[in-house]
């Protein structure tokens, strides 16, 4: 945490997408506290979020396969890490949209106004737990080398912070292949052509393959959030939001 505030908050006080955004924007303290909270506690259980990926590996040991792959050169795993990952949480991620259900645990995400590197941190906990358990099957079951892991797990939470970033940068060029903060920003827009869309993490050739792209020539969205806000303000009543019934 303290890292990526110290890399993020001089970037976006120099190159801001909304200038007028103070750094300690409204409700900074939340998103402060999914940091301190929501992250530790699926640390902590992480052995569980390996369950799935070791009951596939107790059926199907494929040690091989699992062989071969662990010998492969690094930046060749990395790359089939990143691929694979993100296919993986591309079908998850449209689901947390498409299930009714799921869909209100990932309201908590998106009920953040504001993007910056904090608000990538606004994740219910059952969300990154579930979301962890389903992503980390490839890289654990068809045997990457822990190095490759390792690595791949601090880039993705860089990268994470950086898509949600409120950085202004024009990366025309880059965000054919890879996902910029304006891809994921149009992910939260609040227009409605903004629904259900922009679900890769890593490669926006997901999105164009399963026609869920959208990505409007030198536009950003005009608001962030939900139609209507429905998600009300605060940890404790975000963590309750998915368990009550809505009128």
């Amino acid at each position: 945490m303290l890292f990526t505030g110290l890399l993020f908050i001089p970037l976006e006080t120099i190159f801001p997408k909304r200038g007028d955004q103070p750094i300690f924007r409204q409700e900074w303290r939340e998103d402060l506290f999914y940091y301190l909270v929501s992250s530790l506690m699926v640390q902590v259980l992480t052995f569980l979020t390996f369950a799935p990926a070791k009951s596939i590996l107790t059926f199907a040991p494929m040690t091989g396969i699992r062989a071969w792959v662990g010998h492969l050169p690094f930046v060749v795993q990395f790359v089939a890490i990143m691929f694979l990952t993100d296919f993986v949480q591309y079908w998850v991620h449209r689901a947390f949209h498409r299930v009714p259900w799921l869909w209100k645990f990932h309201a908590v995400h998106h009920s953040a106004q504001t993007m910056d590197w904090m608000a990538g941190a606004r994740m219910h906990f059952l969300e990154i737990f579930l979301l962890r358990s389903f992503t980390v099957i490839p890289m654990y079951v068809l045997g990457f080398s822990d190095t490759a892991m390792h690595s791949y797990i601090f880039v993705v939470y860089l990268y994470s912070t950086f898509v949600h970033a409120n950085l202004g940068w024009r990366l025309s060029w880059v965000e054919r292949f890879l996902v910029t903060p304006r891809f994921h920003h149009w992910h939260h827009g609040i227009e409605s052509e903004a629904v259900d869309v922009n679900f890769a993490v890593h490669f926006p050739l997901l999105d164009k393959m399963f026609g869920t792209y959208f990505l409007p020539k030198d536009r950003w969205p005009s608001g962030y959030g939900i139609q209507g806000h429905p998600v009300p303000k605060g940890y404790v009543q975000q963590f309750k939001y998915p368990f009550v019934r809505q009128g």
